[in-house]
């Protein structure tokens, strides 16, 4: 009895000693999984670490840390969100899916702002939580979640998501976003390995970060500094440590031969009171920027005025300054065409006046003689008479149109023209027949590019330009001499002399050289001026020649250089912008017939009495019954009660409502109203609006009887 209790009492204790060994066993094995686990962590933790820091780059940092992570944790999907502190809201920085296909946005582009696709505030949706508290979100299942929604926008299924902060010094720059295609994939267990994950990611993206704002500021201050029309240079301890391309040109050394140069080798040594007070003045910069005006002594010998700003600053660690260099030639002679260009408001404006005056003196000198031509037989005397007449009135009609271009108010660029075309016509003009009258023995060659492009302008002026020029040419060669003429396609990006803020782009290039005198210094000053010349008065009208020049040149959005040198000659080189438009098709002179009138009816509105009655006299003699008024408050009286097919109405008209005013109060009466628009001036933006509202036509004054005809026949018919 007492042996079998005993063999049943070694029978349980066998059986829960072998309990209990099973025990330890799966412990044990718990504990080696475990243990393995955190080694497989820690190896993870310490690649992480030995990629990185061999890693400098934003997109290397993201690529490894993205890598590691898809590579070493249950997540298949993995993006990194970046905190705007500005905006207050994260954005897209990185991210990686199943496929491996990686998304990472480049580091300018986070410095810069630009393209940043911004998602959530501080709280919004599960990153933005993640983000406020500072403390890792689980979501075991989005699909019960009513915050994913608004959360990440993805195009692989999301179930399982971890959000984790990245924090530094107790601030969170990020957002680290784990996810699976599976609900359940994250255990609450996985946080903890997260978490040392994020806080390595974290200290990576900063230091990383911080390195690429360094290269950002750097490469955006260094491109700022090269591409500054001004001379950039640091002086420390009175050498050059650094120079930008301009300062460069400005001095003629390279960046190497300045490093060993003190600064005060490069001020004029013929200035030594001013070199000792920069000296000075630079030695002391640390209440105040200081500016300078002082020589700059370039390598060859020349010395420019300049004007110097210098302000202290450190760098490398040590006191230094900073100096802007500008060339003052280069301001002065802004200043000059500014002045030139003032000179020559001044002047258009007392011109505008007088030119409008004349306009309507000239009608009845041109348009008269032409209606007399059409009842006066061919073989009349007096039809020479009249033509003369005629003639002489469209040559001060011409006049006039040089100063109105001085009004600015002179030039309508609305053709395609072709400047082998100018240059061929006046070469074979009567006008060029009678300089080489005057001129014997000068010769004009002509180098044209066969193949020249179109510029958009004003045929009209860019001829007289021309002869203006070749006439300066064959002037200043009273010995005789050639004349050469040139064109040429060429494509300009970088300043003309004279003009810093050129328009990039293709150029027609128009030049005229000579052999003669040259301009003298005191001269060129003046060129432009109007009525300034040294001419024969008498051979070359006016005055008015080169200021009409330099007008059309502006009015061209074009570029003008004057070279020039006493006893070898002058080089005009003029800058057209190229149009991409098709030379237009040349009407034929047509038959009075083909512009004539019907009975149609005309109202002719405006305020000069004489120029009513011109077109009166033309528009009847054309074959339409006419009416006329002399205000806008007349045309609105007269259309109350009266229909008309056709306006001609003027746009300048003293005093009440001008041309556009009386289109936009007739439009109301009467919708649709035809009308063509007239002027003493050119086409200007308020001839453009009122086209815009429905009227036809502009036609110039003094009106010409085919031109006004087939504006108001064109018209009638639409």
């Amino acid at each position: 009895m007492e042996k079998g209790r005993s063999h049943h009492v070694i029978s349980e204790n066998t059986g829960a000693l072998e309990r209990e060994n099973e025990l330890l066993r799966k412990q044990l094995r718990q504990i080696q999984q475990t243990y393995q686990e955190k080694i497989a962590e820690l190896s993870m933790i310490r690649e992480m670490n030995d990629i990185l820091l061999h890693v400098h780059s934003f997109e290397d940092t993201c690529r490894s840390l993205l890598d590691v992570i898809i590579k070493n944790t249950v997540a298949r999907n993995c993006s990194i969100m970046l905190l705007d502190p500005a905006k207050e809201r994260l954005f897209l920085a990185a991210a990686i899916d199943p496929i491996g296909k990686l998304f990472i946005l480049d580091a300018w582009r986070i410095f810069s702002k630009e393209g940043i696709n911004y998602l959530f505030r501080a709280g919004e949706g599960i990153a933005g939580r993640a983000l406020k508290t500072g403390q890792p979100v689980l979501i075991s299942d989005t699909s019960v979640s009513s915050d994913f929604e608004s959360d990440i926008s993805s195009s692989v299924e999301i179930r399982s998501l971890l959000c984790i902060p990245l924090i530094i010094r107790k601030k969170a720059i990020g957002v680290l976003n784990l996810s699976h295609s599976r609900p359940d994939r994250f255990e609450p267990g996985d946080v903890n390995l997260f978490n040392l994950i994020s806080g390595v990611a974290a200290i990576s993206l900063y230091s990383t970060l911080n390195y690429e704002r360094l290269k950002y500021s750097e490469s955006k201050y260094r491109a700022l500094t090269e591409s500054i029309n001004d001379g950039i240079a640091i002086i420390q301890e009175g050498m050059h440590v650094y120079a930008n391309p301009r300062y460069l040109t400005l001095t003629g050394y390279s960046q190497d031969e300045l490093k060993k140069m003190p600064l005060v080798e490069l001020l004029a040594p013929d200035d030594e009171t001013t070199t000792t007070d920069v000296l000075s003045s630079l030695a002391d910069l640390k209440s105040a920027p200081q500016t300078f005006e002082v020589k700059l002594r370039h390598r060859e010998g020349e010395k420019a005025t300049v004007e110097i700003n210098a302000a202290a600053i450190t760098y490398s660690a040590k006191p230094a300054f900073i100096m802007s260099v500008r060339d003052l030639s280069e301001r002065k002679e802004l200043e000059k065409r500014l002045l030139q260009a003032q000179k020559l408001e001044a002047m258009g404006t007392l011109a505008g006046g007088v030119a409008h005056d004349l306009n309507n003196i000239l009608s009845g000198l041109i348009s008269y003689p032409e209606l007399l031509l059409m009842q006066t037989p061919k073989d009349s005397p007096l039809r020479k008479t009249l033509l003369t007449i005629k003639m002489s009135g469209e040559k001060a009609a011409a006049v006039v149109q040089d100063l109105l271009w001085l009004a600015r108010r002179g030039v309508t660029i609305s053709e395609v023209v072709n400047l082998n075309e100018i240059v061929s016509q006046y070469l074979n003009s009567p006008e060029y027949d009678n300089l080489k009258l005057f001129h014997p023995s000068v010769e004009v060659a002509a180098d044209l590019e066969a193949e020249v492009l179109h510029v958009l302008g004003s045929a009209v002026h860019l001829s007289k330009t021309f002869a203006n020029l070749v006439s300066n040419a064959a002037e200043a060669m009273s010995a005789g001499g050639t004349i050469v003429v040139a064109t040429e396609n060429r494509y300009v990006d970088r300043p003309i002399r004279g003009y810093e803020d050129i328009v990039e782009g293709d150029y027609v290039v128009l030049t005229v050289s000579d052999t003669g005198v040259g301009i003298l210094p005191e001269d060129m000053k003046k060129i432009f001026e109007p009525f300034y010349t040294k001419k024969k008065m008498g051979r070359s009208g006016t005055g008015l020649g080169m200021s009409v020049v330099w007008g059309t040149v502006k009015d061209h959005n074009g570029y003008i250089d004057v070279q020039s040198t006493k006893g070898e000659g002058t080089t005009f080189t003029l800058y057209f912008p190229v149009t991409r438009k098709n030379l237009p098709k040349h009407e034929s002179c047509l038959p009075i017939e083909a512009y004539s009138g019907n009975g149609e009816s005309i109202l002719i509105v405006d305020d000069v009495k004489e120029q009513r009655q011109v077109a009166s006299a033309m528009l009847k003699a054309l074959g339409y019954s006419v009416a006329s008024v002399s205000s806008g408050k007349e045309t609105l009286e007269y259309l109350k009660t009266n229909k008309v097919d056709l306006l001609v109405l003027d746009m300048i008209m003293d005093p009440g409502m001008d041309g556009l005013e009386t289109y936009k109060n007739v439009i109301e009466i009467r919708p649709g109203q035809k009308a063509i628009i007239a002027s003493g001036f050119s086409e200007t933006d308020r001839v453009k609006k009122v086209q815009s509202l429905g009227a036809g036509a502009y036609i110039r004054k003094p009106f010409l009887l085919e031109k006004i005809g087939l504006a108001i026949k064109k018209e009638l018919e639409k």
